[in-house]
């Protein structure tokens, strides 16, 4: 079985119920989620080992998040628990014209207050084969920042793959702060993962020709973007997932990837998803990269899996891609029928 480690925040889900705003109803209902985490569970509905780091308060919150992780098959034996709270998110699910919408609400989270020199990455490594987190992880302070880097340089060293989504959050840092803090990683990152806004706001690298709000996806841009990313950083892939919002409840879906090896440039299928929750689609589509390229999937089916995988997220409630193999092949197998399966 492939061992797999993703190291980053899980916090807190506060919804209202179906597409109310915040705090229209008196309900919230909790669930848990956060970029590794999703991609941690991901990982475990494809039959990985899949190992999740984090740093939770030990209370009955943090206690509660542990359990929705194991709940979904994920090892959390390397999970530091201190601190005094975990962080929250109030998330709002748009229709039509009005937009989602996310509030955070995680200063001071107990990960946030990580030191380096407080996981001892080299035992938590030892023997995966695959490492992955996320630019928000950094995004949350110096200690987590230099966590980060502790845990890429570690991975290095031990031989296992890393793979890097940029996912840059204006909420969370500046764009100078992003790319100070990204650009000094990406030495590290065999497969690096983005959108135009990651790439322009974390790299630095600009995306001509592109509005995804108008639905104007030029693919030469994204491969002269991709190929600046290798050129500049000696990554050995990189993803870039295309979402057209067509509305807040229908979007266009697809990616591209860029192979250094061959110079090939793969360009994934489209799906026009009505969605349920956009919440961890990009999440999903790293999880399902992940899956095939370390399954030893060539690039372009790889892609497919990915595609297909984060479609299927965005029709899921909640952060969690609760899916399996045979699903999302089947749908990249052509199958999107939404037909009943009896």
């Amino acid at each position: 079985m492939i061992k797999t480690v993703c190291f980053g925040e899980i916090m807190l889900r506060l919804s209202p119920p179906g597409f109310k705003r915040l705090f229209q109803s008196p309900l919230l209902y909790a669930t848990f989620g956060g970029g590794e985490a999703n991609v941690a569970v991901s990982l475990a509905h494809f039959g990985f080992d899949s190992h999740y780091v984090t740093r939770l308060p030990a209370n009955p919150v943090g206690d509660a998040a542990l359990r929705a992780l194991r709940a979904e098959g994920v090892r959390v034996e390397p999970v530091l628990r201190g601190g005094s709270r975990l962080g929250i998110y109030f998330a709002e699910t748009g229709a039509s014209q009005r937009p989602s919408l996310v509030v955070y609400d995680r200063a001071h989270s107990a990960i946030s207050e990580l030191q380096p020199g407080a996981i001892a990455w080299d035992a938590v490594l030892e023997g995966a084969s695959w490492f992955h987190v996320t630019g928000i992880t950094p995004a949350l302070g110096p200690g987590p920042a230099a966590c980060t880097a502790e845990a890429l340089a570690a991975a290095a060293k031990a031989g296992v793959r890393v793979s890097l989504d940029l996912n840059y959050r204006a909420k969370l840092w500046s764009k100078a702060d992003a790319q100070r803090t990204m650009r000094a990683l990406m030495p590290y990152v065999d497969v690096a993962i983005a959108n135009e806004e990651d790439l322009q706001s974390s790299l630095g690298i600009e995306v001509a020709r592109t509005d995804v709000k108008a639905g104007v996806l030029d693919a030469e841009a994204y491969r002269a973007a991709a190929g600046q990313v290798v050129r500049e950083f000696g990554v050995k892939l990189v993803a870039i997932t295309l979402r057209e919002s067509l509305s807040a409840s229908d979007n266009a879906w697809s990616a591209v990837l860029f192979d250094a090896a061959t110079g090939a440039f793969h360009q994934g299928q489209r799906y026009v998803v009505r969605l349920v929750d956009r919440i961890g689609g990009g999440d999903s589509f790293a999880a399902g990269l992940i899956h095939g390229l370390a399954a030893g999937r060539d690039a372009a089916s790889a892609l497919r899996f990915a595609v297909a995988a984060s479609a299927m997220k965005q029709t899921i409630p909640g952060d969690f891609n609760r899916v399996s193999v045979a699903e999302v092949e089947r749908l990249a197998g052509g199958d999107a029928s939404g037909r009943v399966q009896r």
